[in-house]
């Protein structure tokens, strides 16, 4: 069997994460919460909150069939489950909400004394890697299932992690160059991608759970 690199497949879910988590979006959440640290500690809560995002993303993408078997939950429901959640963020992104849909009341009176606290809890998950990102890392990740694609899949996490520690890095320079108007303008282009990508998961789960509706005219 020969070994298949599908290089556009990885780099489609990669501009697919990066549209659901929408990092420039969240730059200003980012700088909100941690405005209060020294530089220092405002690099390493960076540093932290990445690590934290690519683990939660590889630990799906390596563990997310077995807790779909678990819960005999088929990936076609999964697809058009996590394509129609991913569609519901989009539109939110779309009208402006920003980051509103991943922060609950709890989570955005949380206490952020410390660094370590709010770098996991709430920044990286739901903040980042929330249930839309965690659902499309499960789908792309049943749906190409060779050790290549599990490679190519993971390096993609790696690099998108890595982007949003740069990001954070440098979030207060940023967030003060893109502005309000700036910020809002990315976080719509984000969403209009993100809403093509949810349209193309839920057809490609109700094809095989319906195959006739593929052979209507």
């Amino acid at each position: 069997m020969d070994t298949v690199i599908n290089t556009a497949i990885y780099l489609q879910f990669f501009i697919g994460l990066f549209a659901i988590v929408n990092p420039f979006g969240t730059l200003p959440i980012f700088f909100s919460m941690t405005q209060h640290q020294y530089e220092a500690d405002r690099n390493r809560t960076s540093l932290h909150t990445a690590i934290a995002i690519g683990v939660i993303l590889l630990t799906s993408l390596l563990f997310g069939k077995v807790i779909l078997d678990a819960f005999s939950i088929s990936l076609n429901s999964f697809r058009v489950a996590g394509g129609a959640l991913v569609v519901s963020i989009a539109m939110t992104m779309i009208s402006g909400k920003l980051g509103e849909h991943k922060q609950n009341k709890e989570e955005k009176n949380a206490d952020v004394s410390e660094f370590e606290h709010i770098a996991v809890v709430p920044l990286a998950m739901p903040i980042m890697a929330g249930p839309g990102a965690i659902g499309s890392t499960i789908v792309w990740g049943t749906r190409y299932n060779h050790w290549v694609d599990y490679l190519g899949f993971g390096i993609a996490i790696v690099l998108f992690a890595t982007i949003c520690y740069f990001l954070f890095r440098f979030a207060a320079p940023l967030v003060k160059r893109l502005g309000k108007t700036g910020s809002n303008v990315i976080t719509r282009i984000m969403g209009l991608i993100l809403m093509a990508l949810g349209i193309e998961i839920i057809v490609a789960g109700l094809s095989n759970l319906f195959p006739g509706l593929t052979s209507m005219h």
